[in-house]
């Protein structure tokens, strides 16, 4: 699955939109990385776990986006971007869409 954040890929000629795609996943945070990251906070630095977290949502809604792209019988997604909501204190959504397109 070729993915891109521009409208197009180049030398790829598109031959049929599929229309919108997305992916998502919501992550809740834990009181163990939670205390990690006060003390971390104090010390300053990066807090590597919420790295680690984010960074496995952000693959599993690109996951879950090229899935549904694949449902559709496109081979790219054009148009990609990522966006996040708080939902509720200590849970974040992680959201990708983008347009499936068959391309040549």
């Amino acid at each position: 699955m070729m993915l891109s954040t521009t409208d197009s890929i180049p030398d790829k000629k598109i031959i049929k939109h599929y229309g919108l795609v997305y992916g998502n996943t919501i992550r809740a945070r834990n009181i163990g990385r939670d205390i990690a990251a006060v003390f971390k906070m104090m010390a300053g630095g990066e807090i590597a776990d919420y790295t680690k977290m984010l960074a496995e949502s952000r693959e599993q809604s690109l996951d879950r986006l090229m899935d549904s792209a694949a449902e559709l019988g496109a081979n790219a997604v054009i148009g990609i971007k990522f966006s996040t909501t708080s939902m509720m204190q200590g849970a974040a959504e992680i959201l990708v869409y983008g347009t499936a397109v068959l391309v040549e």
